[in-house]
């Protein structure tokens, strides 16, 4: 089994869901007593924050190069970033390591590609639904991609950051969601990426009409797959 390099703390909420997830795949897969080889590290989101809202990209995939660097140093065979957002510096942490990174995108894209979907909503921080280094992969792959008004971009990201960051699952929140992603129906969108490791905690499959991709979950099950690869 290899060895599983952990870069969390993007929230700590949702990097409690990835440990989760990659422990209980692999004792399914595995049985009896196993469980994952993982090397954890976990940043204060308070300082990667600061550096988006100040547009300091550099500054903060320095930190997280050097976060990801001690995850090799430390025996991980490949790397997972815990968070959707900041695979905005991936190329910048790519540049600290020899080990390969498992991107979330290249993960989502795979899946949308097996269930055949042409056209996809994307929800997530602004900062993933506004700017390219996520939805280019996406376009690229020749899948359409719609994204909310801005106005219901803002509330989307302020439920994240305010909300969801904080454990907070609110129901009024969870109904203004839905009705984003009733809107993405009406434009043609045939699957909905939750493109925030936070927005599993509050939209499952059952709460809309069209596939969800959760990419905690996708990210977490090729995090196995590799991990177990021969």
């Amino acid at each position: 089994m290899k060895t599983i390099g952990l870069l969390g703390g993007m929230s700590w909420e949702s990097t409690v869901t990835y440990y989760t997830r990659i422990n209980e795949i692999v004792n399914q897969k595995l049985g009896g007593l196993h469980s994952a080889k993982i090397k954890l590290a976990s940043v204060d989101f308070e300082e990667i924050e600061k550096c988006q809202v100040a547009n300091e990209w550099e500054k903060s995939g320095e930190i997280l190069g050097k976060e990801a660097l001690q995850l090799e140093q430390a025996g991980a065979d490949f790397l997972v970033i815990c968070t959707n957002t900041m695979h905005k510096v991936a190329p910048q942490i790519a540049d600290y390591l020899s080990i390969p990174i498992l991107h979330i995108a290249d993960a989502t894209i795979a899946e949308l590609q097996e269930e055949g979907i042409k056209k996809v909503a994307l929800l997530g921080t602004k900062y993933t639904m506004t700017q390219d280094f996520y939805k280019q992969k996406i376009i690229e792959s020749e899948i359409e991609v719609w994204i909310p008004t801005e106005e219901d971009i803002e509330t989307v990201n302020q439920i994240i950051f305010d909300e969801l960051c904080h454990g907070k699952i609110l129901s009024e929140s969870k109904a203004k969601f839905i009705a984003v992603i009733e809107q993405a129906v009406k434009a043609g969108a045939e699957g909905v990426i939750l493109g925030c490791t936070e927005i599993g905690l509050l939209i499952q499959q059952m709460d809309v009409t069209i596939p969800v991709f959760d990419t905690t979950e996708i990210h977490s099950q090729k995090a196995v797959e590799q991990a177990l690869a021969e």
